[in-house]
């Protein structure tokens, strides 16, 4: 899987928030296509095929942003002895 930048995955994740919080506070048609095409593209971005996949998906993949910057571990990284 071709992994997303970083700031485009929090931007993804930016729009899919305001998106859901202006759905849950006024309902409509708009605020109902707004969220649907938040999160078809939170999926498409993550590879995965429902909401809840995604965001833990996007939460992984942030994480392993991090570590890759403060020079952590890495997943699947193996040491040389």
């Amino acid at each position: 899987m071709i992994h997303p930048a970083e700031k485009e995955l929090r931007a993804v994740l930016a729009r899919f928030a305001d998106a859901r919080i202006e759905h849950d506070v006024r309902p409509s048609g708009r605020t109902s296509r707004a969220l649907e095409d938040a999160t078809y593209t939170l999926c498409v971005m993550t590879g995965e095929q429902t909401v809840e996949q995604a965001l833990r998906t996007a939460d992984a993949l942030l994480a392993r942003c991090g570590a890759d910057r403060k020079g952590g571990p890495r997943e699947n990284a193996t040491l040389a002895a």
